[in-house]
């Protein structure tokens, strides 16, 4: 199993209007393009130097090649609709895991 991690800073002037637009629009269609079977949005509990709110989404799927597959014929999509509106006011780095073991 693969953990695709978006971790994204947003600043406070677009704060609710990006969290309306995470929960009701972008995870929906994140898990609407098939290749991921869950989503967990959790906030970053730190305070950052240079202000602004940290959270992170999990996406989980089920190999590396279905990883693949969406940076090719997703990604480009759907994180367009991201910098249109929000812009330099998001800041985003993403991170793959591979789950060795739950317990």
């Amino acid at each position: 199993m693969i953990i695709y991690n978006v971790t994204t800073n947003i600043h406070e002037s677009v704060h609710d209007q990006w969290m309306i637009w995470m929960q009701h629009k972008h995870i929906p269609e994140m898990l609407a393009c098939g290749k991921f079977t869950a989503a967990k949005f959790v906030r970053v509990l730190i305070e950052e130097e240079m202000g602004g709110v940290t959270y992170s989404v999990q996406y989980t799927t089920d190999s590396k090649e279905t990883l693949e597959k969406y940076y090719q014929e997703d990604a480009p999509r759907l994180r367009e609709e991201g910098l249109k509106l929000f812009g330099d006011k998001m800041l985003a780095f993403r991170t793959e895991l591979e789950v060795i073991s739950e317990h």
